[in-house]
């Protein structure tokens, strides 16, 4: 059972963006700054974290090469909350990592969402932090539905997971500021391959909490992704 702490005011929350992927998926097309219903990618994510009332300031990383481009890009957005854009790392938890520590000093809570998931709903990061500040660490997920194997690097099936226990996470994930900042300089430290940030927390044997995610919120990764992701957009423009 999740443990209830009973907090007097609302924690300072800042919301981190790791926006220095490359791409490499996607045929030539940036995913941040491709447009999604005349709208880049990376503007429709920073408007809905812009939207959501629980969260304060927003640090975007992004790759040094890329710095005044997408530097640009933010500030043409009109963010009302204070943005700011930092140089990422080589991999994501570095990324992160420069995020957190560029964040306000005493900031309490930090959201991490990617760049690339721009359908998320300013409401739906709110409760994702109002979950963060009951839990060391919390994470919007979707079950597995499909069926899933374990192989080797021959292609030879080692095992067949029970898909009742598997789920596929998404962002916006919430963590306790403390907690994250030394899980992630942990993993790095010991070389760890981190392929998202609550992968960093159970190392530390914290625990991670998991709340229902969202059919809308895709990360875009390839041209599909993006070709799924108009489909979504439409289809909420229409039940408007």
């Amino acid at each position: 059972m999740i443990s209830k702490r009973h907090l007097t005011r609302r924690p300072y929350c800042a919301a981190l963006v790791p926006a220095a992927g490359k791409s490499e998926r996607m045929g030539g097309t940036d995913k941040l700054t491709a447009q999604l219903g005349g709208i880049p990618v990376l503007e429709r994510t920073l408007l809905a974290l812009d939207g959501a009332s629980l969260v304060d300031e927003i640090v975007v990383a992004v790759s040094p090469e890329r710095l005044e481009e997408l530097a640009a890009l933010c500030a043409r957005v009109g963010v009302k909350k204070p943005l700011r854009v930092v140089e990422g790392g080589a991999s994501r938890a570095q990324s992160v990592l420069l995020a957190a520590l560029a964040a306000s000093e005493g900031c309490e809570l930090l959201a991490v969402h990617d760049g690339a998931r721009p359908l998320i709903l300013p409401e739906q990061v709110d409760d994702m932090v109002r979950l963060g500040q009951r839990t060391y660490a919390a994470a919007p997920a979707l079950p597995v539905t499909d069926t899933v194997k374990v192989a080797d690097m021959a292609g030879l099936v080692q095992s067949t997971p029970d898909r009742k226990t598997l789920y596929a996470v998404q962002t916006p994930q919430v963590f306790q500021a403390n907690i994250l900042k030394a899980a992630l300089q942990s993993a790095i430290q010991a070389g760890a391959d981190i392929t998202d940030d609550c992968s960093a927390v159970e190392r530390l044997g914290k625990e991670v909490w998991l709340a229902p995610g969202w059919r809308e919120n895709i990360k875009i990764t390839t041209r599909e992704d993006l070709t799924m992701a108009e489909a979504f957009l439409r289809e909420r423009e229409n039940r408007a």
